[in-house]
Order: C-alpha cells, then structure tokens, then sequence
C-alpha cells in the first residue's frame, strides 16, 4: 500500500506524498487505497482511479499530453527564457559600455577640449 500511497501526491498539502501527508483528505484517500486493495485492485487500476476522479495532478509524474506538457517543458523554457533574457542583457551593457551616450553639452565640451589639444599640442 505504501508504494502507490508514495506515488500520489495529497491534494492538500500538494508538496507531500498521501503516504506521509497527515491531511484529512490523505487519511481518507489511504482508506479509499486500502479498500481497493483489499477489492483486489492492481496498482494500475488504483493510480486509474485516482486519475479519473482528481485528475493528473494526483500523480508525481503525470503522463506526457496536451495538458499536462507546460508541466514538463515549463522549467526548461523558463531556464531558455532567463539564459535568452542574460545574454541579450550583457550584449547590450557591453555595447553601451563601449559607445556611451553623451548629452549635447557634455559632447560639446569633449570636442573643445579635443580640439584644444589638437591645436595647441597640450594637454588641457
């Protein structure tokens, strides 16, 4: 009993498996798995049954499907999402670091002071 009660994550608590949840609802649900078992229902037709009635979410690793695939692919694009996001960040610190943006009058004072050196050979 303790190895379908391990597949099955408590509604409740969400983060724990029937089998160690102290929710009411995983009591009742070790109940319903005791019962059937007892009824001579093979793991499969229990985890069946579960299903049916609570829906993929029940199971710690549901099935592969249209409704269940953001579930599985869900960490990877997000990591894709956050790795895209941190490359395009960077390239565009190190663009702005290399081509900074001046004010008309901070860009007028660098070509005086350029051209002051320019034509009088001194540092100003």
């Amino acid at each position: 009993m303790l190895g379908i009660a391990s597949e099955l994550r408590c509604l409740v608590c969400q983060n724990e498996s029937i089998a160690a949840s102290r929710a009411d609802l995983a009591v009742d649900l070790r109940q319903q798995i005791r019962e059937q078992i007892e009824a001579g229902q093979s793991d499969a037709e229990i985890r069946a049954y579960m299903v049916e009635r609570y829906g993929d979410f029940v199971l710690y690793r549901p099935p592969f499907k249209a409704t269940t695939f953001l579930l599985w692919l869900g960490p990877g694009l997000f990591f894709l999402l956050g790795l895209l996001v941190l490359i395009v960040s960077l390239i565009r610190r190190k663009a702005r670091a290399m081509n900074p943006v001046l004010s008309d009058e901070e860009r007028a004072r660098a070509d005086a002071l350029l051209k002051q050196i320019t034509s009088n050979g001194n540092q100003p």
